[in-house]
């Protein structure tokens, strides 16, 4: 079994950043693309962004392109969401995924079979 593990969110400041990070613990993990998703009380799973198998191309919602940044470190088994000029609108628990079903960048969650626990990004104004 997959176990996924997001750490790094917390309470920032308007215009703030934060890092984000999701360990695996898969000994494939570069073999599989990831996505990072978030979802607010009371709203639906949104998709966040998505990288490819090796990080060669990433995918991103509009709502947080050119703010949100998606790298992974194979040798650590770790994704990274960078997130800057955060907003109110961002505030959420935020949810890395691994794709098993080879849809690179798909912005459906059914397509992603593996979902860590989520961590809580909260951005006050």
């Amino acid at each position: 079994q997959v176990q996924l593990v997001e750490s790094g969110g917390g309470l920032v400041q308007a215009g703030g950043s934060l890092r984000l990070s999701c360990a695996a613990s898969a000994g494939t993990f570069s073999a599989y693309g990831m996505g990072w998703f978030r979802q607010a009380p009371g709203k639906d799973r949104e998709f966040v962004g998505a990288i490819s198998r090796r990080g060669g191309r990433t995918y991103y919602a509009d709502s947080v392109k050119g703010r949100f940044t998606i790298s992974r470190d194979s040798a650590k088994n770790t994704v990274y969401l960078q997130m800057n000029s955060l907003e109110p609108e961002d505030t959420a628990v935020y949810y890395c995924a691994l794709n098993t079903r080879g849809s690179e960048g798909s912005r459906w969650s059914g397509e992603y079979r593996y979902w860590g626990q989520g961590t809580q990004v909260t951005v006050s104004s």
